[in-house]
């Protein structure tokens, strides 16, 4: 077992979504009234849970607390939450909605991190009230925290003291190693909007001094993975991570930094059904490339988010037409840039494998044709993919895109007002067949309405200016 995954654990998936797909038929969650849906594998969430446990047990010190924190941006729906919750997984948080949808959960604060470059007061009275683990962005951030935790503020500020808060506190530092493949994704550029940049003239010594003045912080915290990002840049992150900690206990003579958050971000394989790279590998080059982090002298926190669940994702469209432009078919679907934003806007960086099912939900066979997989969105470019070789799609069959578990089910866009499509969970059920569960109802038109204002129908016909006269 390589890290909770074995040897053709992609054959099986792959196996496991065929049989969700014709069920799914079967069943009337998907037909001409329901012409789309996406589908999440509980049996590859779990084994992806166990696998991200077992890489880092296999790595760490016995007795050593390890949080692993699921990125909620990447599925921010509460049964995930709960899913992974029973399979040991805590909460990074980036936003009171994402808090609101881990409490919803029951993923308790002691298991919950809040990360975001632009929290308010608010959240974060609420996150030290609730004893939520806080990662200081940067030096304007950590001045309000100094004010909320008055009598312990060494500046003195004035202000409302808390109760004394149970929340670790840290300050994420940008070790500015540079980016991937992706750039706006990249979170450890020389500009990164994340975090205090470390190379920055002077900025290595405040970090320091900061932690000097305030012996309540007792974390450090840095993010550099994300999708295009090596393995190699990820470990460096840490590396650079791991030895400013070192300094900082050194030079203050005593441990006062406890737990390292060495973040998230590992990449996903969207080529094909394999899972590389897998957790196990990662964990194995920090051993070797910074040993120290798993001795036992630091608590370990990890926010992966993609990596846990784009595999195990489907979104499944019914072709409603299928016709020709310029000599190439074109499958007109149901599933395009109200699911799939960043392919459909920008294709290079994130595209996606397009399976093609036939009318009953099998997989289609015949030869492969070079065509278009078109999205409902009325403009040109609502393509989820272009010039793509795959059996012919007729009228009625269905697009499957691949690999999207995590951030599909997340970025909705609302263009031409397009629903929101049902989500629905899927494992065997033990008589040979596929039982499935909701996990978020299809959006309805008068959700639709009144999601656009439709309590507010008169609001502006009624707003005049004064009368002059």
């Amino acid at each position: 077992m390589d890290g909770g995954y074995r040897d053709g654990d992609g054959a099986e998936r792959a196996a496991r979504r065929d049989d969700a797909v014709r069920a799914a038929v079967e069943q009337g969650l998907l037909g001409p009234g329901t012409p789309i849906v996406g589908l999440l594998d509980v049996t590859g969430i779990r084994e992806a849970a166990a696998g991200l446990r077992a890489a880092f047990d296999a790595v760490t010190a016995p007795g050593t607390p390890v949080l692993h924190a699921f990125a909620v941006k990447a599925t921010p729906l509460v049964p995930v939450l709960r899913l992974l919750r029973a399979e040991g997984i805590g909460a990074e948080v980036a936003s009171p909605g994402e808090l609101a949808l881990a409490r919803a959960a029951g993923v308790p604060p002691n298991r919950t991190v809040l990360d975001s470059p632009a929290k308010t007061p608010a959240e974060l009275r609420e996150a030290l009230a609730l004893g939520i683990a806080v990662n200081a962005d940067n030096p304007q951030e950590l001045d309000r925290i100094d004010a909320l935790m008055l009598p312990h503020s060494p500046k003195g500020m004035g202000g409302t003291p808390m109760a004394t808060s149970r929340s670790p506190l840290g300050i994420r530092v940008n070790p500015q190693v540079g980016g991937g493949s992706i750039g706006a994704t990249s979170t450890a550029t020389a500009t990164s909007k994340f975090g205090v940049a470390l190379r920055d003239e002077g900025a290595r010594e405040w970090v320091v001094g900061a932690y000097a003045d305030r012996p309540w912080l007792s974390r450090l915290h840095a993010h550099t993975g994300s999708q295009g990002i090596p393995l190699s840049l990820m470990v460096q992150g840490v590396a650079e991570t791991y030895a400013l900690a070192e300094e900082i206990n050194r030079r203050l003579g005593r441990p006062q930094i406890d737990t390292l958050d060495i973040g998230g971000g590992l990449p996903v394989n969207f080529g094909s059904d394999d899972t590389t790279p897998t957790y196990a590998q990662y964990a194995r080059l920090l051993s070797e490339a910074v040993p120290g982090l798993f001795d036992g002298r630091y608590g370990l926190v990890t926010e992966f988010g993609r990596s846990l669940l784009a595999k195990h994702g489907t979104v499944v469209a019914r072709v409603e037409y299928a016709k020709s432009a310029g000599g190439r078919p074109v499958a007109v679907t149901h599933a395009g840039v109200q699911v799939a934003t960043r392919t459909v806007f920008v294709p290079g960086a994130w595209p996606l494998r397009i399976a093609a099912y036939d009318g009953k939900g099998r997989p289609k066979v015949g030869p492969e044709v070079v065509q278009d997989v078109a999205g409902p969105a009325c403009f040109s470019g609502d393509l989820l993919a272009e010039g793509r070789a795959l059996p012919l799609l007729e009228q009625g069959d269905y697009a499957a895109a691949l690999d999207t578990g995590a951030y599909y089910f997340a970025h909705h866009y609302a263009y031409n007002s397009l629903a929101r499509p049902g989500i629905y969970g899927f494992a065997p059920d033990g008589a040979g067949g596929i039982a499935f569960a909701t996990v978020r109802e299809p959006q309805s038109l008068d959700e639709i309405v009144a999601e656009s204002g439709g309590a507010h129908t008169d609001s502006l016909t009624t707003l005049r200016a004064p009368d002059p006269r």
